[in-house]
This record gives structure tokens, C-alpha cells and sequence, in this order.
């Protein structure tokens, strides 16, 4: 959506049809930690609740999801997530950036399952946890820009 900026402190989103996985972190410091989840009705987020976040953690800059077949080609939920990231960046005004998120979802459940099992797999937001990988890959992506 738009080139990489100066920006330092990100909210990053996985977005889904029910669901916002939301994260946070420091691009310098390569640092990134799962926020919450949030509820998405009509793939309407509750903008007051992402507004809040936005103040809360002095966010510069956005990350979306975007999801993506395993041979590179969208499909319905490619599209939502772009129409949200535009939503975001026209409410807010910040750089809104897209990043491949695929298997990020099923990457964070192994890693659930892999230190608690079952049970921490069951007590965990997964989406907050995609949102947290999405972010580190985009800053790992984007490391000597």
C-alpha cells in the first residue's frame, strides 16, 4: 500500500470474517507482542476499540494480514483484507502496509501446542499470536530498510 517510512511503533492485524488478531510492536527493537482480539461483524471492526489502541500504544503505522493461496493468487478474504487496510489507513491517516501472512495462523498453533499443548492451545488467543508472527516477519522483511 505504501513504501516503508521512519515509522517505529506498529499495530499490526490478522484479519478475519470474525475475528482481528491484533499486535504490537517496535520495528528498531525487532520486538512484536499479541495485544487482543477483536470481534468483526459485516468485516467491521469496532473502530473505537482500534482507536483506542492506536492512542494507547502511540502507533505510527499499520500492518494487515494478507492472505494468500499457496500459489500466490487471492481469493475472497485477500480482498476483504485489503478493503479493511484501506479503511484503516482513510479513518486514521498512517502508512497502512500489507504482508503475506500464509500459515501464519498454522505456524502459531504448533508453537502453542509445541510449549503448553492441548490446553494452551485452547487458552490462547491465536489470532493475537498471528497477528504477533505477521509483524515479525514484516520486521524481519524490512530489516535493513
Amino acid at each position: 500500500m505504501t513504501t516503508l517510512t521512519t515509522a517505529q511503533r506498529y499495530l499490526c492485524f490478522d484479519f478475519g470474517e470474525k475475528r482481528l488478531g491484533v499486535a504490537t510492536g517496535v520495528r528498531t527493537q525487532m520486538s512484536s507482542q499479541a495485544l487482543t482480539v477483536l470481534a468483526v461483524t459485516n468485516d467491521q471492526p469496532d473502530w473505537k476499540l482500534i482507536e483506542n489502541l492506536i492512542r494507547e500504544w502511540n502507533v505510527e503505522a499499520f500492518v494487515v494480514g494478507l492472505p494468500l493461496n499457496m500459489d500466490d493468487s487471492e481469493q475472497e478474504l485477500t480482498q476483504k483484507a485489503r478493503k479493511f487496510a484501506n479503511r484503516l489507513h482513510g479513518r486514521f491517516g498512517l502508512p497502512t502496509h500489507l504482508h503475506d501472512e500464509r500459515l501464519s495462523s498454522a505456524e502459531v498453533k504448533d508453537y502453542l501446542y509445541e510449549i503448553g499443548g492441548y490446553k494452551k492451545l485452547k487458552q490462547n488467543p491465536i489470532d493475537a499470536y498471528a497477528a504477533e508472527l505477521i509483524l515479525k516477519s514484516f520486521f524481519e522483511q524490512h530489516q535493513t530498510s
